[in-house]
């Protein structure tokens, strides 16, 4: 279980790297006027994308199985709270998978502090996380 567990840490880490990573491209788009600095920040952008998406899936399915097989939390208020966020989180990886196609298509109409705003979902998501399952409130 402890090796599971340590996969499990690992890839929510690299993950969340990303979630933290990905709209401060957007920043940066959204205030960039050069054509040429836009393709190279779109291109870094994807492949962080693509990247973080493949982290996600291992960190999805190891947190499923301490979940599942080893009973991780199962019955307690503070795991469902917790499966909530990471549902939640996966709207907010999607919504950035649009935001960036949305770029590409040159279709953004957003300022970039919003996007400074929607950087700090992940954050939030994060400490409330830890907390949940470190302290288990409830």
């Amino acid at each position: 279980m402890f090796w599971i567990k340590a996969f499990h840490i690992v890839f929510v880490i690299s993950w969340f790297a990303g979630l933290f990573y990905l709209p401060r491209f957007f920043v940066n788009l959204a205030m960039e006027k050069n054509q040429i600095s836009k393709n190279r920040l779109l291109l870094m952008a994807r492949k962080l994308y693509q990247f973080m998406t493949l982290l996600a899936v291992p960190a999805l399915i190891f947190g499923l199985i301490l979940w599942i097989y080893y009973g991780i939390g199962r019955a307690s208020n503070w795991m469902h709270v917790k499966l909530l966020l990471v549902v939640l989180l996966l709207g907010y990886h999607h919504a950035c998978g649009r935001l960036l196609r949305k770029f590409e298509a040159g279709g953004n109409t957003y300022s970039h502090q919003l996007y400074r705003y929607f950087n700090e979902f992940p954050v939030l998501v994060l400490l409330v996380v830890v907390i949940l399952v470190v302290v288990k409130p409830f």
